[in-house]
């Protein structure tokens, strides 16, 4: 399975703010942490508050934190929310694509069995289970103060 860069910024954005959910992150924090570009990470945390995962604030202190705790998120829903329009391959788009072997074809039936199951794996993990790592959540897993 492929996920688009879309997907896998919003995985990175969503993994910090899990490490530390009761901080806000502005985009600009989130794209200078990881090298990616202010506008597209932008897109990506409006399509996550529109979609009720993040809420955002504006103005001093403002920022994006998430809408509901990381343990109730899971990581399909949020794959399917960001590659929404984007089919493993054409013949499996909601149009069925442009296929000249559409009918004759055995592919297909295992391209949507696999990705049914790779779903199915998604869905069986939260974003807390992937949360970043910092220094406050390792000393607090080992019990170190």
């Amino acid at each position: 399975m492929r996920l688009t860069t879309f997907t896998d910024y919003g995985f990175r954005m969503l993994m910090r703010m899990a490490s530390d959910p009761a901080r806000a992150y502005s985009t600009a924090e989130l794209a200078a942490e990881f090298g990616l570009s202010r506008t597209h990470l932008t897109k990506i945390m409006q399509r996550l508050a529109k979609a009720g995962y993040v809420e955002t604030r504006r103005g001093s202190g403002g920022g994006a934190i998430l809408a509901i705790p990381a343990a109730e998120i899971r990581l399909g829903a949020i794959i399917r929310l960001l590659e929404d329009g984007q089919p493993l391959v054409e013949c499996l788009s909601a149009d069925g694509g442009d296929c000249t072997i559409d009918g004759r074809c055995r592919l297909k039936s295992r391209l949507r069995s696999a990705e049914r199951s790779f779903m199915a794996d998604m869905d069986r993990s939260t974003l807390a289970d992937i949360a970043l790592t910092t220094a406050s959540n390792l000393r607090a897993e080992t019990g170190e103060h």
